[in-house]
């Protein structure tokens, strides 16, 4: 645990737990270079999720040949041992005492271990069994998720330091959100445009069933991973001596620590945000795990077709970045969360409800592609506009939260948002993958082997699931009470308590 931690077991007291904040972060603009550099960080995190969501069960299921329900089982598992890293990992980086601060030592250290176990996931050994494979897919999807944690949650709550205004905080977080969305679509481009294509075979018509593609893939990612990470604990470094510090040397225990994680997350708001993105990040692991089903089987189009529908996400997040500084400046995040969530949502499998009642054009003709292609651009834009809203209200807690435990919990607040995202988008993947067992999908059938029964069964079994996940989200965030006015208060109120406390 954090290093130096000493005092009387058991005893907390309010003046040994007030955590140093600058008092100049609470209306500070972050320099432009220290935007782009906490922005680019999210692009290891962004390939690493784009891999689990969109290529993990595909691969696996389709290109290894693992049964489908293995590869969601391993991923289960992997989830269940989130539940114990993620807030310890928050909470270590909250108390971590050390002249690097409390979040780079841990940026730092990550870089080479995510880096190898990631690489090694798209390399299984030949002639594994099924159940030596399963085991293989657990270990390493415990490792990566793990590992991605350590250099995830300390380098996302920085949003939380860097930063204490209202707006700046979606701004900051709006480059987070785009370079975690299209630094993190580079390798699926890639795949689709250069890899894939290069890979197709005599006897493997498309590349992406081509095992030796993944290794490729792999390396590039890779590299880009850990530049990404560099650039990011490099970039945001001379921030250091700014930010909050650890509280005071104290002695912890496991009672303490976990009493102290209950006491920071004990509020209605934290509860209503929790749920509502767990649901929504199950929504959008479920839709990523089938994407490329729907995209190669469903409506039949080739790998380059699919990297020209990936690389609309780059336009994606141009937009919904943007948007959501707007929408917080005007509607306020809770309101403009709900709104973009609900047109999002909602439009999300409308082509696929629309292409069961025969509405859409059939596999082939020349209109369908342009009508997808505008469909999943404008529709990813709004979920990334939702996603750093959201992201940002969770920012707005860790003062709710100082006020009531004299602690500051920017690492416990995003080991909380890593853990909704990587549980939820993981258990999507898991849910993804027994519907793919569900309608009959047969592993590794390739493109134009797939009946019409089944993809007409996929599409319904696919879409009362996906909006009930959402519509009960967006329900659940209705909760969320603090807004831009209570913020400001809170903000003040912590003001006034600096000012009383008596110097050291």
């Amino acid at each position: 645990m954090a290093e130096g931690i000493e005092a009387e077991p058991g005893v907390l007291e309010e003046r040994v737990l007030v955590a140093e904040t600058p008092a100049r972060a609470q209306g500070r603009r972050v320099p432009l270079l220290s935007k782009f550099a906490y922005g680019v960080g999210s692009i290891a995190y962004g390939i690493k999720d784009q891999g689990f969501k969109y290529f993990l069960l595909l691969f696996y299921a389709q290109v290894v040949g693992l049964d489908a329900r293995l590869v969601s089982l391993a991923i289960l598992i992997a989830l269940i041992a989130d539940a114990f890293s993620d807030p310890i990992v928050g909470y270590w980086s909250d108390n971590l005492r050390s002249k690097w601060g409390r979040r780079h030592p841990f940026m730092y250290a990550a870089a080479i271990p995510i880096v190898v176990t990631y690489y090694f996931l798209w390399v299984p050994p030949e002639g594994l069994s099924q159940t030596q494979l399963f085991w293989y897919v657990v270990l390493l999807s415990i490792l990566i998720r793990t590992i991605i944690t350590f250099y995830e949650t300390p380098g996302a709550a920085l949003a939380a330091e860097l930063t204490q205004d209202y707006n700046e905080r979606s701004s900051l977080l709006g480059w987070r959100y785009y370079f975690g969305w299209s630094g993190g679509n580079i390798m699926t481009v890639v795949s689709f445009s250069l890899i894939f294509p290069v890979f197709a075979t005599a006897s493997i018509d498309n590349g992406q069933f081509n095992p030796d593609a993944y290794r490729v893939y792999a390396l590039i990612a890779c590299a880009i991973i850990f530049c990404s990470i560099m650039v990011s604990a490099l970039g945001t470094h001379r921030h250091i001596k700014d930010l909050p510090k650890a509280p005071p040397k104290r002695h912890l225990t496991l009672g303490v620590i976990f009493r102290e994680i209950g006491e920071t997350f004990k509020t209605r708001s934290f509860a209503a945000l929790f749920i509502a993105s767990l649901l929504g990040y199950i929504a959008s692991g479920l839709g990523a795990g089938l994407a490329f089903y729907f995209s190669t089987f469903f409506w039949g189009f080739s790998p380059q077709q699919i990297g020209m529908i990936t690389a609309g996400v780059f336009l994606s997040a141009l937009i919904g970045a943007p948007i959501a500084a707007i929408a917080s400046r005007t509607m306020g995040k809770k309101r403009g969360a709900i709104i973009i969530g609900l047109i999002a949502f909602i439009g999300s499998p409308l082509p696929i409800f629309l292409r069961l009642i025969g509405v859409m054009p059939e596999n082939g003709d020349p209109i369908l592609f342009p009508l997808i292609f505008a469909a999943v651009t404008i529709d990813v834009a709004l979920i990334i506009c939702y996603q750093i809203l959201a992201a940002s209200m969770i920012a707005d807690l860790v003062e709710e939260a100082e006020l009531r435990t004299h602690r500051r919990s920017e690492g416990l607040f995003f080991a909380a948002a890593t853990f909704m995202r990587k549980w939820g988008e993981g258990f999507g993947i898991v849910v993804a993958g027994f519907v793919i067992s569900t309608v009959g999908l047969a592993t590794g059938a390739q493109q134009g082997q797939v009946p019409d029964v089944t993809l007409f069964d996929l599409g319904v079994t696919y879409i009362p699931i996906y909006l009930g996940l959402y519509l009960a989200m967006i329900g659940c965030i209705t909760f969320y009470k603090l807004d831009k006015t209570e913020h400001e208060e809170n903000l003040r109120r912590l003001d006034e308590r600096k000012i009383a406390q008596p110097a050291e």
